[in-house]
């Protein structure tokens, strides 16, 4: 990781674009609770519309590219390019359902703690290297996002089953960035993207069908809740991350994901009317720094 983060210190053009996707990938993906909140299905059967849709537009972009970068040539990368998508979808079904068992803004801020789960198994398995300066600007994220949802007092007010189901969730989300970040010294984001969209579809559709039961939007409005939940939050918010792994660390790429609690703070205050507070603001600001710090760590 230490020579995968002397990157970040370049200028090279390709550095910059992956940040810029990067904190547009987050940006993306911030929006979803909202999708999720207004989806007139279940969590899991918004989870499976969730990916099941992204593959329309992954697919055709498929096609249309000429270069498609290394084929798979054997099992085992057959393997690892589904793998990816199989913790995507034990992410996406825990976290959805961590939302049904405690509050909501419990599920946001354990789900959130990914990059403690990256660092860890980065230093402990992957013989990673972080800096002292990194670690905290770590430590001033996490302060961050736990400020943003109200302080430590609003980790008394969940259930502490949904609270460990959303701790779940931030684990599977951690392997599915260490994942993803293996894979792209080898395939191109969209290769990567088709197969493990296509195998995160295949898995969550029978934990939606057998637990829900219910699996199609009754309207319109329905639909489009799910269509912009896939397009929108999947389909751009997780190609720009793939993308950006090709080029930043994942420890480092992972902790700026942490943005998507503030876009989502920013967006509930401007499309459900949920005011940010002094509170909140001041958690978005401290999530930044960290941000920042942990750049240049």
């Amino acid at each position: 990781m230490s020579q995968a983060a002397s990157t970040l210190s370049e200028t090279s053009p390709s550095n910059r674009l992956a940040l810029a996707a990067l904190v547009l990938g987050g940006a993306a993906i911030g929006g979803s609770p909202i999708f999720v909140r207004l989806s007139e299905v279940g969590p899991l059967a918004t989870a499976f519309w969730r990916v099941a849709l992204a593959l329309i537009p992954i697919f055709i972009v498929s096609l249309l590219k000429k270069d498609a970068g290394q084929k798979p040539q054997s099992l085992s990368d057959y393997a690892m390019l589904i793998l990816p998508g199989v913790v995507l979808a034990l992410d996406l079904a825990t976290w959805h359902l961590s939302i049904t068992m405690t509050s909501v803004a419990n599920a946001t801020l354990l789900s959130n703690l990914a990059p403690v789960f990256v660092t860890v198994i980065g230093v402990l398995f992957l013989k990673a290297k972080i800096s002292r300066i990194f670690a905290l600007g770590l430590a001033l994220a996490l302060a961050g996002v736990v400020i943003l949802k109200g302080g430590p007092a609003a980790l008394g007010t969940g259930d502490l089953s949904g609270d460990g189901i959303a701790v779940i969730s931030a684990f599977f989300y951690g392997c599915y960035i260490l994942a993803i970040g293996r894979l792209r010294s080898r395939f191109d984001t969209i290769r990567i993207m088709l197969w493990s969209t296509a195998s995160a579809a295949v898995c969550v559709f029978p934990l939606g069908f057998f637990y829900e039961g219910h699996m199609l939007p009754a309207t319109l409005y329905g639909w489009s809740m799910v269509l912009g939940l896939a397009f929108i939050s999947h389909a751009s918010g997780q190609v720009a991350i793939t993308y950006a792994l090709a080029y930043l660390p994942p420890a480092f790429s992972s902790l700026t994901l942490l943005l998507q609690p503030v876009v989502a703070a920013i967006l509930a205050w401007t499309l459900l009317s949920e005011p940010i507070g002094p509170m909140q603001a001041l958690g978005g600001a401290v999530v930044l720094a960290g941000i920042m710090t942990a750049r240049r760590g």
